[in-house]
C-alpha cells in the first residue's frame, strides 16, 4: 500500500500540521505501508485557468507548465491520499485549494449519476481509492472544522474515493508550544496518531472509537476556554515588539 500526504501548511516542517502528519505516517510505515510526505509549498502550483485543455486538447494533462504534473503523478500512484492543511479562514490554505483545483485532469468530463442520484464526473483513474483528512486550528473547539468536514465528504464523492478517516485537532497550537507541562499530553496524542496510521493500513479505516479518542481535548487547558484564551492572548502579547523591547 502506498500512502502520500500532501501537506499545504506554509510552515512546512515547523508547523502543527506536520506534527500530526509525521506521527500518522510513522504508524502507517510501521504497519508496512510505503509513505511519502509532500510539502506543497515547496512546489510551484499555478492557478487553474478553466481552459478545459486537460479534458479536450490534451486529455489528462494540463497545459500549464509547473510542478503539478509531478504532483499529479504521485497522487495517481497512491492507494490512499492524505489531504493535510491547517484551518485558514474556516477552510484549507491557498496552496491546498490550488492543488485541489488542479486535480481536474483526473476526472473524465462526461457526467453520470452517483448511487444517490446526484450528478458528478466519471472516473478515469484506478487510484487513489481512499482519502484521509488531517487538520488543526488554533481555536480550542472542534466546531471550527465544520467546513472541512463537509468539504472532504464532497471531495471523496467527486473523486470516487472513500473517506476512511478524519483527524481534526482543535487547540493545535499546543502541539508545538514550548510548555513543559504539555509534553506528556502531546506525546500521548502522538502515540494515538501513530495508532491511527497503523489502523488505516491494517483495518482499512479508522474505527469510531479511534475517531472519538482523536476528538478529545488534547490537554485540560483546551477544555477550559477561558484559561485557553488567557494563555493564547498572553503568548501573542509577548510576541509584540514592545514586549520584546521591555524585556
Amino acid at each position: 500500500m502506498r500512502i502520500t500526504a500532501f501537506n499545504s501548511s506554509p510552515r512546512k516542517d515547523r508547523g502543527n500540521t506536520h506534527v500530526m502528519v509525521r506521527e500518522f505516517l510513522a504508524g502507517a510505515r510501521e504497519a508496512g505501508a510505503e509513505v511519502e510526505n509532500v510539502f506543497l509549498c515547496d512546489h510551484e502550483i499555478k492557478p487553474c485557468t478553466g481552459c478545459y485543455s486537460c479534458w479536450t486538447a490534451t486529455p489528462g494533462r494540463c497545459r500549464l507548465t509547473d510542478d503539478m504534473a509531478g504532483l499529479l503523478a504521485k497522487f495517481l500512484a497512491s492507494d490512499t491520499v492524505v489531504f493535510a492543511s491547517p484551518v485558514y479562514v474556516d477552510n484549507v490554505t491557498g496552496p491546498m485549494k490550488m492543488f485541489m483545483d488542479r486535480l481536474i485532469p483526473v476526472a473524465d468530463p462526461h457526467m453520470e449519476a452517483d448511487p444517490a442520484g446526484e450528478t458528478r464526473h466519471r472516473r478515469n483513474h484506478d487510484r487513489p481509492t481512499r482519502i484521509v483528512a488531517i487538520s488543526n486550528c488554533g481555536y480550542p473547539e472542534q466546531s471550527h472544522f465544520q467546513v472541512l468536514r463537509l468539504l472532504y465528504r464532497r471531495m471523496a464523492r467527486n473523486l470516487h474515493c472513500e473517506l476512511i478517516g478524519e483527524i481534526y485537532r482543535g487547540g493545535g497550537a499546543l502541539l508545538t508550544l514550548p510548555i513543559r507541562e504539555l509534553r506528556p499530553a502531546v506525546e500521548a496524542y502522538g502515540r494515538l496518531l501513530r495508532d491511527a496510521g497503523r489502523q488505516v493500513v491494517t483495518a482499512g479505516r479508522l474505527s469510531e472509537q479511534t475517531v472519538a479518542r482523536l476528538e478529545e481535548p488534547l490537554a485540560p487547558i483546551q477544555a477550559d476556554a477561558a484559561q485557553y484564551i488567557q494563555r493564547v492572548n498572553q503568548m501573542w502579547d509577548n510576541r509584540r515588539p514592545e514586549a520584546r523591547h521591555s524585556s
